[in-house]
């Protein structure tokens, strides 16, 4: 069998036992709006607290509950997950990631099963449901799980061909390796935050005139980059490559992302070794992280890539996910938020399969939760800009918002809200919200 028919026999048993899935069970004893994000159909995990008990613990979104885990790990009674209860014991996803593919899909099967309207062993012990659920308004989210590395990609051609217009000119765009490989670099983990972290206005050296040496002080061009970014599972070894057939196999779920970045910090910095004080001030994720297999129902075709990728970039079995993503901000003056971004994640040009491959063909090892991001995604239109740089126009056009007020790029107190969400038929699985506030740069020395 070619490996081009073994993955299309592999795309249609994982949509068709996904599909099957959710006909089969498409009802949950808990009450769930059909605009909520939280549907029977997602379950996406996360981590969090309550004031009355500050553990962090692993749960289960779904409607306006959370699950935990941890209360009702005994009953995740599978071949697997049986020998394997203790993960959900844990204060990060960290070692439930690391148990591998087979394992996330005999626990989501298991959720499944105890939450829907035909199980009684949850729905119908009072006692247990006292203690298992809890409300989200109640809960303090926190990053779900310990990063070790994280990666950033620059997988838009419509966002790569903007800048490129804007830094070398219509007919320099795209770089020559553009199309030959998924861009990427390294970034910082320390500062990955979750949603709701304040984000401090960076300082740092800039040069707004080229005729004169360069300045310093706080960044005058601080934008956002609508993003998302999928946390690897269980890792590779250290040499032995991850191939594009198996790369699913690798890939635990999705957040969304906001990388803000300072534009006139990183314009000095970044010749010849790329972004560095630019971005690593901070990167904000949604808390809850949606399993691929939720996805699966929403996977379309792959974009057409001309020239053809090296063969070991190359898979037919569709992994570009049709998620409408949006982007609002909120000043300190404005009642409420205004929508000024509205994308769709099918906008990449490279799908997370060949970033992974890519990632690891050297040899490089991943490890579970490490971090890897597509890099800002931009349409054709833009109103399909997932950058401030990109809606400015480098700072020569507003950005219009309510009351006159206008931006080219972020001031203090604004507040930016990144939400994405799969449309299904009658039900959403969604990834809540990704959102952060500026706070002024801290004082000169």
């Amino acid at each position: 069998m070619s490996s081009s028919t073994s993955g299309r026999r592999q795309a249609f048993i994982l949509l068709n036992t996904a599909s099957s899935a959710a006909r089969t069970l498409d009802m949950s004893f808990i009450r769930v709006g059909p605009d909520c994000d939280f549907s029977f159909q997602n379950l996406p995990y996360g981590v969090f607290s309550t004031p009355d008990t500050p553990k962090h613990r692993i749960g289960v979104a779904i409607g306006d509950q959370i699950l935990d885990l941890s209360v009702i790990r005994s009953l995740f009674d599978g071949p697997i997950m049986s020998r394997n209860q203790e993960v959900f014991a844990q204060s990060t996803l960290n070692a439930f990631m690391d148990l591998g593919f087979e394992a996330w899909r005999e626990a989501r099967r298991s959720l499944q099963t105890l939450l829907s309207t035909s199980e009684s062993k949850l729905r119908d012990d009072v006692s247990l449901r006292s203690r298992a659920f809890v409300h989200q308004s109640a809960a303090i989210m926190h990053l779900p799980a310990d990063i070790g590395d994280y990666t950033d990609f620059y997988s838009s051609r419509d966002h790569a061909t903007n800048v490129g217009v804007m830094f070398r000119g219509k007919d320099n765009a795209l770089m020559p390796n553009w199309l030959r490989l998924p861009v990427g670099y390294h970034g910082r983990a320390s500062s990955v935050v979750v949603s709701g972290t304040p984000i401090r206005r960076p300082r740092g050296q800039m040069r707004p005139d080229q005729t004169k040496p360069p300045i310093f002080g706080p960044s005058k061009q601080l934008d956002i980059e609508l993003e998302m970014a999928f946390f690897i599972g269980a890792g590779n070894r250290l040499g032995e490559p991850i191939p594009i057939s198996r790369a699913h196999e690798h890939i635990f779920g999705l957040v969304l992302m906001n990388d803000w970045s300072a534009r006139d910090i990183q314009a000095w910095e970044y010749v010849p070794l790329g972004p560095f004080l630019g971005k690593n001030f901070g990167t904000t994720i949604s808390p809850w992280v949606v399993p691929m297999e939720a996805l699966l129902p929403f996977a379309e075709p792959n974009p057409v890539q001309d020239p053809e990728p090296l063969p070991y970039l190359q898979h037919q079995d569709p992994y570009t996910f049709n998620i409408q993503l949006s982007v609002a901000l909120k000043g300190q003056e404005m009642a409420e938020a205004v929508t000024i971004c509205n994308s769709n994640f099918k906008n990449l040009y490279w799908t997370m399969k060949q970033q992974l491959a890519h990632h690891t063909v050297n040899g490089c090892n991943v490890r579970a939760g490490d971090l890897l991001a597509s890099g800002t995604i931009s349409g054709p239109n833009p109103e399909s800009f997932g950058s401030m740089l990109e809606l400015s126009w480098r700072g020569s056009k507003n950005i219009h918002l309510t009351g006159g007020q206008t931006r080219t790029f972020l001031n203090d107190g604004d507040e930016v809200i990144i939400t994405g969400f799969c449309q299904g038929d009658g039900f959403r699985v969604g990834f809540g919200s990704c959102r952060g506030t500026i706070l002024p740069a801290c004082s000169s020395d």
